[in-house]
């Protein structure tokens, strides 16, 4: 949501009530919003693009597993060295493990405006396929290593995402989920995904850092000055409910492997355990 947004849902928030005001915002959303983004990504040249690679992405990890390494502080207390052999995504600034897991990840997501408008430059500087949402095209150079993803309807799962787009979900780690189903990748394992913040506030919110990041795994990730917007915990929840039902209805799995981690939505799994096919 940009600020001029939020500025207009606050206002109207206080006319006619937040309740009301969420369903207006539902209804401008899907009725306006998402079919004119729909409609750019078709008619421009990096959409075009973008919707072709993603198209010859399709199945292409088929009956693989893969890891999606979140940004919590659990990864101080996990090796991941054994993953530079593994299928991984990173996320957002991801990148700022890459020396402790020895190479770069196989994929990088970064979808949220923020994140790309102060990174877009570290961002470009990754040696790995990136996909950025297409919100976030003007922060970020046209390159053939940049892959454009267009927003979908909300509280859905895409199982295509050069067709249907991708829903965030309050969470770029959802985001990496639709990916991988897409990808064909059989069973997805999650690290690093704490699902716990110590900065709390209203979900959603813009705040500028003033201390080093208590919230993720390097102090510097959002560290100070850094705009960013707080968690929405409730709703990664819903979104977290439909990658598992969806994941499962095709016979795929997604599991938890993450060391203290306070998500319950998916199965909890031995990190140890897996990086040896024991589990």
């Amino acid at each position: 949501m940009t600020q001029i947004q939020r500025a207009g849902y606050a206002t109207l928030s206080k006319a006619i009530g937040s309740r009301r005001a969420d369903r207006l915002a539902d209804v401008y959303r899907d009725l306006v919003l998402t079919p004119a983004e729909a409609l750019g990504y078709r008619l421009s040249a990096r959409g075009r693009r973008s919707r072709l690679q993603l198209e010859q992405l399709r199945d292409r990890h088929a009956g693989k597993r893969c890891f999606i390494i979140g940004s919590g502080p659990s990864l101080a207390h996990t090796d991941l060295a054994p993953l530079r052999d593994e299928y991984t995504f990173g996320l957002n600034r991801g990148y700022l493990l890459f020396d402790r897991i020895g190479a770069a990840t196989t994929f990088l997501v970064a979808v949220n405006r923020y994140v790309v408008e102060q990174f877009g430059t570290e961002l470009l500087a990754v040696p790995t396929m990136k996909f950025v949402s297409w919100r976030s095209r003007r922060w970020i150079e046209d390159r053939q290593d940049v892959v454009l993803l267009r927003r979908s309807r909300p509280r859905t799962f895409s199982p295509n995402v050069a067709t249907h787009g991708a829903w965030e979900g309050a969470t770029v780690t959802y985001v990496a989920m639709q990916l991988a189903f897409h990808m064909g990748f059989h069973r997805v394992i999650l690290i690093g995904v704490d699902h716990s913040f110590i900065t709390s506030g209203t979900p959603n919110k813009l705040v500028r850092s003033t201390t080093s990041d208590p919230n993720h795994f390097d102090p510097s990730y959002f560290g100070p000055g850094v705009r960013w917007e707080l968690p929405d915990l409730n709703m990664s929840e819903v979104a977290y409910r439909l990658a598992r039902a969806h994941f499962a209805a095709h016979g795929r799995e997604i599991v938890d492997a993450t060391v203290g981690g306070k998500l319950t939505v998916f199965p909890k799994v031995d990190y140890e355990k897996v990086i040896r096919n024991a589990e």
